[in-house]
C-alpha cells in the first residue's frame, strides 16, 4: 500500500475514531507527508535506520516542532501495528527532545480596557461601520467566553440566541462544553448579525464560507495597535486567555463589565465542567461557583 493510501487511512481512523479535530488532521498530514517525501516515499516501509538519518534532518528546528514531528511518526507507526500493517515499529530511534515551556504572553486590565475603548469610540460614529460591529462582536466573544480562533470564526449564523445567556459547542477531541455568554457579547452580535444575510451559513461570513483564522489574527493585531499596544504582544489566543488571568473559568465571561481582578486568588472562582454528551441532565447549578462581583448565570438543573 502506498504512503498516501497509508496516511489518507491514518488520518479517517483519527478522525472517525479519535474525532480529531481539522487543524489536528491538517498538522498530522503535513508532517507525514513531508516525511515520505524525504523518505522516497517509502515511510510505510521505512526501517530505524532510515528514520534516524531522517530526523538527522532536523537539527535546524525547533525542539517543539522536531517533539510535534517526531510525535506524528510513532503515532503513525503505531496505527500500522494495531491494523496489522507492520510487525515491527521502527519509531523508537526518533528523538524525545525536552521542550521549555514558554511564559504565556498576558494582557494587563488596563491593557483589556484599552482595547475595548478603541472598539468604543469606532463604534460611536454615526452610522456605526458594519466591519466595526463585526469587529466588537468578535472581541467580546473571544475575551468574554473564552472561545478557540477556530470554534469562534466558524460559528452558525443562529448559535448565540438573544434569550439564552449560553451555548454548547463541540471542540477538541468531539466534546462538548458549555460556554456562558455575557449581556454586552450577546448585544454585540445582536448589532452585527442585522447585517449579516438570512441566507449564509454563518455568523461571520467571508467569501464562500466563513472568516479565517488568519483574518481573525489580523483584525486583532490591527487593534492592538489602534489601542497603542504593541502588536506583537496581542493574538486571538493571548486576547482569549486574558480574561482567566482576570477572573478565571467559569467565571471569565462577566469580567469585562464588573471585573475581580482585586480578588485574592485563593477566592478566585473555579468551574468543574461536566460533559454534556447525555443532555442537560449532567449539569448542576452547583457545577460553577461564582464570585459575588459577577452576575450568576442559571443552568439548567439535574432532570431539568
Amino acid at each position: 500500500m502506498s504512503d498516501t493510501a497509508l496516511i489518507d487511512r491514518f488520518l479517517e481512523m483519527l478522525s472517525a475514531e479519535r474525532g480529531a479535530a481539522r487543524n489536528t488532521l491538517a498538522a498530522y498530514g503535513t508532517d507525514l507527508r513531508l516525511a515520505s517525501e524525504a523518505l522516497g516515499g517509502a515511510l510505510g516501509t521505512a526501517d530505524a535506520i532510515a528514520l534516524a538519518r531522517l530526523a538527522d534532518g532536523w537539527d535546524a528546528l525547533s525542539p517543539a516542532t522536531v517533539a510535534r514531528k517526531a510525535a506524528a511518526l510513532r503515532r503513525f507507526f503505531g496505527f500500522l501495528i494495531d491494523d496489522g500493517l507492520r510487525a515491527d515499529d521502527p519509531s523508537d530511534t526518533l528523538p524525545r527532545p525536552g521542550t521549555r515551556r514558554a511564559l504565556p504572553k498576558i494582557l494587563s486590565s488596563a491593557e483589556v480596557d484599552r482595547l475595548f475603548t478603541a472598539i468604543d469610540d469606532r463604534l460611536a460614529r454615526v452610522p456605526p461601520d458594519p466591519l466595526d460591529l463585526r469587529l466588537s462582536a468578535l472581541i467580546e466573544l473571544l475575551y468574554g467566553s473564552g472561545l478557540r480562533a477556530t470554534e469562534l470564526v466558524s460559528l452558525p449564523r443562529g448559535a448565540v440566541h438573544p434569550d439564552r445567556p449560553f451555548l454548547i459547542l463541540k471542540g477538541k477531541g468531539g466534546r462538548e462544553r458549555l460556554i456562558p455568554l455575557s449581556d454586552r457579547a450577546r448585544a454585540a452580535v445582536g448589532a452585527w448579525r442585522a447585517h449579516v444575510p438570512a441566507d449564509t451559513a454563518w455568523l461571520f461570513p467571508s467569501g464562500k464560507g466563513h472568516l479565517s483564522r488568519v483574518r481573525l489574527y489580523q483584525l486583532v493585531k490591527a487593534l492592538a495597535a489602534l489601542a497603542g499596544i504593541p502588536p506583537d504582544r496581542v493574538s486571538p489566543h493571548v486576547l482569549r486567555h486574558a480574561s482567566p488571568r482576570i477572573c478565571s473559568k467559569g467565571a471569565r465571561t462577566f469580567a469585562r463589565s464588573r471585573r475581580c481582578s482585586a480578588m485574592p486568588i485563593s477566592r478566585r472562582p473555579r468551574s468543574t465542567p461536566m460533559s454534556t454528551a447525555a443532555g442537560w441532565s449532567s449539569w448542576s447549578t452547583r457545577a460553577i461557583r461564582w464570585p459575588s462581583c459577577c452576575p450568576q448565570v442559571d443552568v439548567p438543573a439535574a432532570g431539568a
